[in-house]
Protein backbone atom coordinates (compact mmCIF):
# COMPACT_ATOMS: atom_id res chain seq x y z
CA UNK A 1 0.00 0.00 0.00
CA UNK A 2 1.80 3.19 -0.79
CA UNK A 3 1.49 6.82 -2.84
CA UNK A 4 3.24 8.09 -5.67
CA UNK A 5 6.83 8.06 -4.84
CA UNK A 6 9.64 8.86 -6.66
CA UNK A 7 12.71 7.12 -7.79
CA UNK A 8 14.94 9.38 -6.38
CA UNK A 9 15.57 11.47 -3.21
CA UNK A 10 18.03 14.11 -2.17
CA UNK A 11 19.70 13.09 1.08
CA UNK A 12 23.18 14.55 2.86
CA UNK A 13 25.80 11.40 2.51
CA UNK A 14 29.17 10.60 3.41
CA UNK A 15 31.81 9.44 0.29
CA UNK A 16 33.83 8.73 3.69
CA UNK A 17 34.36 9.19 7.19
CA UNK A 18 35.79 12.36 8.47
CA UNK A 19 34.72 15.76 9.77
CA UNK A 20 31.60 17.90 8.86
CA UNK A 21 32.99 18.35 5.43
CA UNK A 22 32.68 15.12 4.37
CA UNK A 23 28.83 15.25 4.51
CA UNK A 24 27.59 16.42 0.76
CA UNK A 25 24.41 16.95 -0.71
CA UNK A 26 23.49 14.12 -3.00
CA UNK A 27 20.70 12.65 -5.28
CA UNK A 28 20.32 8.83 -3.90
CA UNK A 29 17.84 6.02 -4.67
CA UNK A 30 14.38 6.03 -2.59
CA UNK A 31 15.06 3.03 -0.45
CA UNK A 32 13.48 -0.05 -0.91
CA UNK A 33 11.00 -1.09 2.05
CA UNK A 34 10.79 -4.98 3.01
CA UNK A 35 7.70 -6.66 4.26
CA UNK A 36 8.02 -5.32 7.86
CA UNK A 37 8.94 -1.54 7.43
CA UNK A 38 7.79 1.71 6.72
CA UNK A 39 8.76 4.49 4.27
CA UNK A 40 8.46 8.00 5.78
CA UNK A 41 8.66 10.79 4.03
CA UNK A 42 10.32 12.98 6.32
CA UNK A 43 9.49 16.51 7.35
CA UNK A 44 11.63 16.93 10.55
CA UNK A 45 15.00 15.38 11.41
CA UNK A 46 16.70 15.71 15.08
CA UNK A 47 20.43 16.44 15.26
CA UNK A 48 22.47 14.66 17.96
CA UNK A 49 26.10 14.27 19.05
CA UNK A 50 25.63 10.42 17.58
CA UNK A 51 25.27 12.17 14.44
CA UNK A 52 29.26 13.37 14.53
CA UNK A 53 29.97 9.82 16.03
CA UNK A 54 28.66 8.04 12.60
CA UNK A 55 29.54 10.22 10.68
CA UNK A 56 33.53 9.99 11.45
CA UNK A 57 33.34 6.34 12.00
CA UNK A 58 32.88 5.55 15.40
CA UNK A 59 30.21 3.29 14.93
CA UNK A 60 31.67 1.48 11.62
CA UNK A 61 32.84 -1.51 14.58
CA UNK A 62 29.15 -1.84 15.55
CA UNK A 63 28.07 -1.69 11.78
CA UNK A 64 30.28 -4.60 10.96
CA UNK A 65 29.51 -6.49 13.69
CA UNK A 66 25.55 -5.80 13.66
CA UNK A 67 25.31 -6.82 9.74
CA UNK A 68 28.37 -9.20 8.93
CA UNK A 69 29.45 -6.38 6.53
CA UNK A 70 31.21 -3.26 6.06
CA UNK A 71 29.04 0.02 5.55
CA UNK A 72 29.10 0.94 2.09
CA UNK A 73 29.07 4.76 0.73
CA UNK A 74 27.56 6.87 -0.34
CA UNK A 75 26.48 6.40 3.62
CA UNK A 76 23.60 8.24 4.50
CA UNK A 77 23.52 9.06 8.19
CA UNK A 78 20.92 9.94 10.86
CA UNK A 79 19.22 8.26 13.86
CA UNK A 80 15.74 9.99 14.07
CA UNK A 81 12.84 12.34 12.48
CA UNK A 82 9.27 12.53 11.87
CA UNK A 83 7.31 12.94 8.90
CA UNK A 84 4.30 11.01 6.66
CA UNK A 85 3.99 7.15 6.32
CA UNK A 86 3.74 6.69 2.55
CA UNK A 87 4.08 3.02 1.81
CA UNK A 88 4.25 0.34 4.37
CA UNK A 89 5.48 -3.64 4.00
CA UNK A 90 2.93 -6.57 3.41
CA UNK A 91 3.44 -7.25 7.37
CA UNK A 92 2.52 -3.66 8.51
CA UNK A 93 -1.03 -3.16 9.75
CA UNK A 94 -0.66 -0.39 12.55
CA UNK A 95 -0.22 2.12 10.06
CA UNK A 96 -1.78 3.95 6.77
CA UNK A 97 -0.49 5.85 4.47
CA UNK A 98 -0.69 9.62 5.80
CA UNK A 99 -0.02 9.15 9.16
CA UNK A 100 1.95 11.38 11.03
CA UNK A 101 4.51 9.36 12.83
CA UNK A 102 8.28 9.89 13.96
CA UNK A 103 11.10 7.27 14.32
CA UNK A 104 14.32 6.06 15.33
CA UNK A 105 16.37 3.32 13.94
CA UNK A 106 20.09 3.54 15.11
CA UNK A 107 23.09 2.62 12.26
CA UNK A 108 20.20 1.76 9.71
CA UNK A 109 21.82 0.13 7.04
CA UNK A 110 19.56 0.72 4.38
CA UNK A 111 19.82 4.71 5.08
CA UNK A 112 19.99 6.82 7.94
CA UNK A 113 17.24 10.07 8.38
CA UNK A 114 19.42 13.12 6.58
CA UNK A 115 16.96 12.81 3.18
CA UNK A 116 13.63 12.90 2.14
CA UNK A 117 12.93 9.62 3.00
CA UNK A 118 13.99 6.82 5.12
CA UNK A 119 12.42 2.88 5.27
CA UNK A 120 12.09 2.20 9.12
CA UNK A 121 11.54 -1.55 10.93
CA UNK A 122 7.71 -1.00 12.09
CA UNK A 123 8.65 -1.31 15.63
CA UNK A 124 10.55 1.72 16.01
CA UNK A 125 8.04 3.95 13.82
CA UNK A 126 5.05 5.92 16.22
CA UNK A 127 2.46 7.81 15.59
CA UNK A 128 2.98 11.82 16.86
CA UNK A 129 1.48 12.20 19.94
CA UNK A 130 -1.53 15.20 20.20
CA UNK A 131 0.04 18.30 21.17
CA UNK A 132 3.69 17.83 19.85
CA UNK A 133 4.34 19.58 16.28
CA UNK A 134 6.22 17.65 13.31
CA UNK A 135 8.95 19.65 13.93
CA UNK A 136 9.18 18.53 18.07
CA UNK A 137 8.43 15.01 16.89
CA UNK A 138 11.26 14.92 14.49
CA UNK A 139 13.71 16.45 17.32
CA UNK A 140 13.15 14.15 20.38
CA UNK A 141 13.08 10.03 19.67
CA UNK A 142 16.76 9.39 20.50
CA UNK A 143 16.91 11.77 23.90
CA UNK A 144 13.30 11.63 24.58
CA UNK A 145 13.37 7.83 24.59
CA UNK A 146 16.63 7.50 26.32
CA UNK A 147 15.64 9.80 28.97
CA UNK A 148 12.80 7.56 29.67
CA UNK A 149 14.51 3.92 29.77
CA UNK A 150 16.93 5.38 32.03
CA UNK A 151 14.17 7.31 34.48
CA UNK A 152 11.57 4.08 34.56
CA UNK A 153 13.54 1.46 33.66
CA UNK A 154 17.46 1.38 35.15
CA UNK A 155 16.01 3.57 38.21
CA UNK A 156 13.03 2.46 38.48
CA UNK A 157 11.93 6.30 39.39
CA UNK A 158 8.98 6.18 41.94
CA UNK A 159 5.84 9.09 42.46
CA UNK A 160 7.37 11.29 45.82
CA UNK A 161 11.31 10.43 45.14
CA UNK A 162 13.83 13.17 44.07
CA UNK A 163 15.71 13.00 41.04
CA UNK A 164 19.08 14.62 39.99
CA UNK A 165 18.96 15.40 36.48
CA UNK A 166 22.62 16.58 35.53
CA UNK A 167 22.97 18.15 31.96
CA UNK A 168 18.93 19.42 32.40
CA UNK A 169 19.27 22.23 29.64
CA UNK A 170 20.26 19.84 27.36
CA UNK A 171 18.46 17.46 24.53
CA UNK A 172 18.17 14.76 26.88
CA UNK A 173 17.74 16.87 30.19
CA UNK A 174 15.16 18.84 29.59
CA UNK A 175 12.72 15.97 28.38
CA UNK A 176 13.77 14.17 31.40
CA UNK A 177 12.79 17.02 33.32
CA UNK A 178 9.28 17.05 31.67
CA UNK A 179 9.15 12.82 32.13
CA UNK A 180 10.46 13.24 35.74
CA UNK A 181 7.69 14.87 36.59
CA UNK A 182 5.04 13.06 34.86
CA UNK A 183 6.09 10.01 36.77
CA UNK A 184 5.11 11.86 39.56
CA UNK A 185 8.54 12.48 41.04
CA UNK A 186 10.49 15.91 42.17
CA UNK A 187 13.13 17.12 40.00
CA UNK A 188 16.43 18.91 41.16
CA UNK A 189 18.07 20.24 38.18
CA UNK A 190 21.67 21.34 37.20
CA UNK A 191 21.84 23.05 34.11
CA UNK A 192 24.38 25.27 32.28
CA UNK A 193 23.40 28.84 31.98
CA UNK A 194 21.35 31.16 33.06
CA UNK A 195 19.32 30.39 30.31
CA UNK A 196 19.62 26.48 30.81
CA UNK A 197 18.00 27.20 34.46
CA UNK A 198 15.11 29.45 33.23
CA UNK A 199 14.87 26.91 30.64
CA UNK A 200 14.44 23.90 33.18
CA UNK A 201 12.38 25.80 35.55
CA UNK A 202 9.45 27.18 33.03
CA UNK A 203 9.36 23.15 32.03
CA UNK A 204 8.89 22.21 35.42
CA UNK A 205 12.05 21.73 37.84
CA UNK A 206 11.08 22.07 41.30
CA UNK A 207 14.81 23.30 42.18
CA UNK A 208 17.86 24.44 39.34
CA UNK A 209 20.91 25.59 39.45
CA UNK A 210 23.97 26.67 37.44
CA UNK A 211 26.11 23.80 37.22
CA UNK A 212 29.04 26.94 35.86
CA UNK A 213 28.84 28.72 38.36
CA UNK A 214 26.37 27.45 41.29
CA UNK A 215 27.02 25.94 45.20
CA UNK A 216 25.36 22.93 43.00
CA UNK A 217 26.22 20.36 46.47
CA UNK A 218 24.53 23.19 48.86
CA UNK A 219 21.75 23.46 46.79
CA UNK A 220 21.12 20.00 46.30
CA UNK A 221 21.36 19.14 50.34
CA UNK A 222 19.14 22.13 51.16
CA UNK A 223 16.72 20.41 48.34
CA UNK A 224 16.86 16.94 49.70
CA UNK A 225 18.25 17.19 53.66
CA UNK A 226 18.63 13.25 53.53
CA UNK A 227 19.77 12.82 50.52
CA UNK A 228 18.97 12.57 46.74
CA UNK A 229 17.06 9.57 45.68
CA UNK A 230 18.00 8.61 42.14
CA UNK A 231 20.14 10.57 39.79
CA UNK A 232 20.35 10.50 35.78
CA UNK A 233 23.30 11.95 34.48
CA UNK A 234 23.93 13.17 30.57
CA UNK A 235 27.74 14.27 31.59
CA UNK A 236 30.39 13.87 33.65
CA UNK A 237 32.82 15.55 35.29
CA UNK A 238 33.79 17.51 38.86
CA UNK A 239 30.59 19.47 39.46
CA UNK A 240 28.88 16.04 38.27
CA UNK A 241 31.20 14.21 41.27
CA UNK A 242 29.93 16.55 43.19
CA UNK A 243 26.51 16.61 42.49
CA UNK A 244 26.65 13.02 43.14
CA UNK A 245 28.01 13.09 46.81
CA UNK A 246 24.45 14.41 48.08
CA UNK A 247 22.93 10.81 46.80
CA UNK A 248 21.70 9.20 50.34
CA UNK A 249 23.14 5.92 50.97
CA UNK A 250 21.81 2.99 48.56
CA UNK A 251 21.17 6.27 46.12
CA UNK A 252 20.31 4.76 42.49
CA UNK A 253 22.66 6.27 39.26
CA UNK A 254 22.40 5.82 35.69
CA UNK A 255 24.10 7.51 32.69
CA UNK A 256 23.82 6.99 29.16
CA UNK A 257 26.46 5.20 26.97
CA UNK A 258 28.50 7.85 25.61
CA UNK A 259 28.52 10.02 28.72
CA UNK A 260 32.53 11.28 29.69
CA UNK A 261 34.26 10.79 31.74
CA UNK A 262 32.15 8.10 32.93
CA UNK A 263 30.99 9.24 36.44
CA UNK A 264 31.68 7.17 40.26
CA UNK A 265 29.65 6.42 42.63
CA UNK A 266 30.89 5.55 46.24
CA UNK A 267 30.19 2.32 48.38
CA UNK A 268 26.39 2.10 49.04
CA UNK A 269 24.98 3.47 45.47
CA UNK A 270 24.10 1.94 42.67
CA UNK A 271 25.66 2.59 39.32
CA UNK A 272 24.60 1.77 35.80
CA UNK A 273 25.28 2.65 32.51
CA UNK A 274 22.56 1.65 29.61
CA UNK A 275 21.87 2.34 26.21
CA UNK A 276 19.14 3.86 24.54
CA UNK A 277 18.75 2.01 21.13
CA UNK A 278 17.05 -1.18 22.82
CA UNK A 279 13.75 0.53 23.03
CA UNK A 280 10.60 -2.14 22.30
CA UNK A 281 7.31 -0.49 21.37
CA UNK A 282 5.77 -0.49 24.73
CA UNK A 283 8.64 2.19 25.87
CA UNK A 284 7.38 4.31 22.92
CA UNK A 285 3.91 3.93 23.70
CA UNK A 286 4.20 4.98 27.42
CA UNK A 287 6.31 7.89 25.89
CA UNK A 288 3.32 8.97 24.52
CA UNK A 289 1.29 8.51 26.96
CA UNK A 290 3.35 10.31 29.08
CA UNK A 291 3.67 13.34 26.57
CA UNK A 292 0.06 13.37 25.82
CA UNK A 293 -0.97 13.73 29.64
CA UNK A 294 -0.58 17.39 29.81
CA UNK A 295 1.52 20.03 27.98
CA UNK A 296 5.10 19.24 26.39
CA UNK A 297 7.77 20.81 25.12
CA UNK A 298 10.79 19.60 22.58
CA UNK A 299 13.02 23.16 23.19
CA UNK A 300 14.47 23.83 19.28
CA UNK A 301 17.26 25.86 19.31
CA UNK A 302 18.10 25.96 15.46
CA UNK A 303 16.53 24.87 12.61
CA UNK A 304 18.41 24.50 9.54
CA UNK A 305 17.72 23.21 5.71
CA UNK A 306 18.70 19.54 5.68
CA UNK A 307 21.53 20.87 2.65
CA UNK A 308 23.12 22.53 5.66
CA UNK A 309 23.77 19.79 7.75
CA UNK A 310 27.59 20.55 8.08
CA UNK A 311 26.67 23.61 9.26
CA UNK A 312 24.35 21.95 12.21
CA UNK A 313 27.14 19.15 12.81
CA UNK A 314 29.68 22.11 13.73
CA UNK A 315 26.65 23.79 15.99
CA UNK A 316 27.04 20.72 18.08
CA UNK A 317 29.86 22.28 19.41
CA UNK A 318 28.58 25.00 20.56
CA UNK A 319 26.31 26.23 24.04
CA UNK A 320 22.57 25.73 23.02
CA UNK A 321 19.72 24.98 24.75
CA UNK A 322 17.23 21.47 23.63
CA UNK A 323 17.82 20.25 20.28
CA UNK A 324 18.89 21.10 16.75
CA UNK A 325 16.58 20.00 14.01
CA UNK A 326 17.11 20.16 9.99
CA UNK A 327 14.35 20.34 7.52
CA UNK A 328 14.25 18.96 4.23
CA UNK A 329 12.09 21.47 2.57
CA UNK A 330 9.13 20.09 1.45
Amino acid sequence: MSQSIPDTMQAVAIDRFGGPEVLTWQTLPVPDIGPDEVLIRLMAIGVGVWDMWERDGAFRQLFCERYGAEPTFPYVIGFEGAGTVVAMGSNVTRFQVGDRVYADHHINPKGGFYAEYVAVDAGHVVPIPDGLTVEEAGAMPVDAITALLGLDNVLDLSPGETVLIFGAGGGLGHLAVQLAKRMGARVFAVASGEDGVELVRRLGADAAVDGRKDDVASASRAFAPHGIDAALLTAGGEVAERALATLRDGGRIAYPRGVQPQPKARPGMNIKQYVGDDARLEDFEKLNRLISSGPFEVHIAQTFPLERAADAHQALGEHYLGKLVLLPGW
